[in-house]
């Protein structure tokens, strides 16, 4: 109790110093015996300009608004209480809160899991669609969160359509529907979220936040936080919204664990063992690359190493490592926060992402003065890569000495070990596949999938998709002769697919290879990499 009470100061007179900065007078409704009620605000009305009515009084009313409201909605305000003269109280948001529970007090709601098995998804959705009507915009909110974390699911997307909002989770890499919300839920859900990642519900620009959500029951020996980075974005029907969750489990990262052949891993190993020069994982959003660069920073992270990393936003905490937050959304630059970091002497450094010429430089230049430069990198392969970023920094000779590995990949569902049966494809699909392992390099095994044993997905109760997890199937280049001499030419002489063809040469493994291989072994279908490699 004590803690809440401290907790309780410490908000109080936070909102006091912002009140002084925002020039508006601060009010700390703790003083008032009990706090009044006003039925001149709809509840809607109140979670989306978060407002609350504090006075109204012969002619006058005092209307007490929060950090989160806009100047739009102070305005709205005055106009709809042309009759009153309205004056303003900046108050806390956990005061705010107590007001919402007093004109929104929780219902007695039994949850439900969420179901996503396809037979039960159609009534499912309209069961969790029908509870979250019932319910408060805080207890959606960690009701999505609690049922997310359950599923397994990478991230939660809520999307504007003409008459509601659509609630999807992906879970192993595809989107299931869960609920949809009327305009007015979708108000105070997003109100909601809004408040816990620090982000405005009448922004008309795109926005980045954070949310740290304590689950009320975490599974024993599980993080009891969950860490979300919440992304919004403007449509024409309303502010879209994706949580992105990270609920990796550290021991998972490790090099073992990322899916690589013995060929692939002695490349990564080699880079563990001498580390120096530039290394990008590259690939979409939601194709593993963090957890990739990640994994193989814990095998570097050892006492007689430094390591700096620096993250939009840091993702996951790993002991050891010093982790930087960047908040390029506040004009904060990777480029100039690199460039501070290199005069603290670190062995690794991990930038978060190359998005701009200056921050593509200023990691060559680290990576080419004894650094080892880990990086995430958008490219649909690692060829597209080198084209994409010679793109960027023009021709220079010192560019082909600092590239040292370049990781693509994506990732796959896999089989349940005793959910799956044999395996028919369609003769041409099965051709096409054979085509690409007969193009494997030199000392690979080649197989026959004529004769080797694949498999599909078994459909059961218990695994409804018939896969469970996901791997990564990857495609790693490194630097040869070849390929350092293109580097060397004006960008406009080379291109994507003439560094394919070299690096192929070269002994390179494609995404699409390694993941037939990977079919061929029975980890997962040939069905599945090619709906996701193409």
């Amino acid at each position: 109790m004590n803690d809440e009470i401290d907790q309780r100061q410490k908000d109080e007179q936070a909102t006091q110093t912002r009140a002084g900065l925002l020039n508006l007078p601060y009010m700390d409704v703790r003083t008032y015996p009990e706090l009044p009620k006003f039925e001149l605000l709809s509840n809607a009305d109140m979670y989306q300009m978060h407002a609350v009515i504090l006075q109204a009084q012969a002619g006058s009313m005092i209307i007490g608004v929060t950090t989160r409201t806009g100047q739009r909605s102070m305005n709205e305000l005055k106009n709809r209480f042309s009759d009153y003269n309205v004056e303003f109280r900046l108050i806390s948001d956990v005061a705010f809160r107590d007001f919402m529970r007093m004109y929104d007090p929780p219902k007695e709601v039994h949850y439900q899991d969420i179901d996503i098995k396809p037979d039960q998804q159609q009534s499912s959705v309209s069961e969790v669609s029908a509870q979250l009507d019932q319910v408060r915009a805080d207890d959606m909110f960690s009701y999505l969160v609690t049922q997310a974390q359950k599923l397994g699911a990478s991230d939660i997307h809520l999307e504007n359509a003409d008459e509601d909002v659509r609630i999807r989770f992906r879970v192993d890499g595809v989107m299931h529907e869960i609920a949809r919300l009327n305009r007015d839920k979708f108000r105070q859900l997003m109100s909601s979220i809004a408040i816990a990642a620090n982000v405005s519900v009448e922004a008309t620009a795109s926005q980045t936040g954070h949310v740290e959500f304590k689950l009320p029951n975490p599974p024993e020996g599980s993080d009891p936080v969950i860490n979300m980075r919440v992304e919004t974005i403007p449509t024409i029907h309303g502010q879209d919204v994706v949580l992105r969750v990270f609920t990796l489990d550290k021991d998972l990262l490790k090099l073992e664990n990322l899916g690589l052949d013995e060929r692939q891993r002695k490349l990564v190993d080699e880079v563990v063992a001498h580390p120096t020069g530039l290394v990008m994982s590259v690939g979409p959003t939601g194709s593993g690359k963090t957890t990739t660069l990640y994994s193989i920073l814990s095998a570097l992270n050892t006492p007689d190493k430094k390591i700096i990393t620096l993250e939009d936003p840091v993702e996951y905490h790993l002991p050891g490592v010093v982790q930087i937050p960047v908040n390029t959304n506040k004009d904060e630059h990777f480029a100039d926060k690199l460039r501070s970091i290199l005069r603290l002497d670190p062995d690794v450094v991990m930038v978060g992402e190359i998005r701009d010429i200056d921050t593509a430089k200023a990691a060559l230049q680290a990576s080419l003065s004894g650094h080892l430069v880990l990086t995430t990198f958008h490219a649909n392969d690692a060829p597209s890569a080198l084209s994409r970023l010679l793109d960027m920094v023009g021709e220079n000779p010192l560019f082909a000495s600092a590239i040292r590995l370049v990781i693509a990949q994506r990732l796959v569902r896999t089989f349940n070990e005793s959910q799956r049966e044999p395996d028919s494809p369609d003769e041409h699909v099965l051709a096409l596949a054979q085509k690409e392992m007969d193009s494997l390099p030199e000392g690979y095994n080649r197989p026959n999938l004529r004769e080797s044993n694949l498999q599909k997905p078994k459909i059961t109760p218990d695994t409804p998709f018939g896969y469970v997890g996901q791997t990564a199937v990857t495609e790693l280049l490194t630097m040869s002769d070849g390929l350092r001499d293109m580097l060397r030419r004006p960008a406009r002489e080379v291109t994507a697919d003439l560094f394919a063809e070299q690096a192929r040469k070269d002994g390179m493994v494609t995404m699409l290879q390694d993941g037939i291989i990977k079919a061929a072994n029975g980890t997962t279908s040939l069905a599945e990499v090619y709906r996701v490699v193409g």
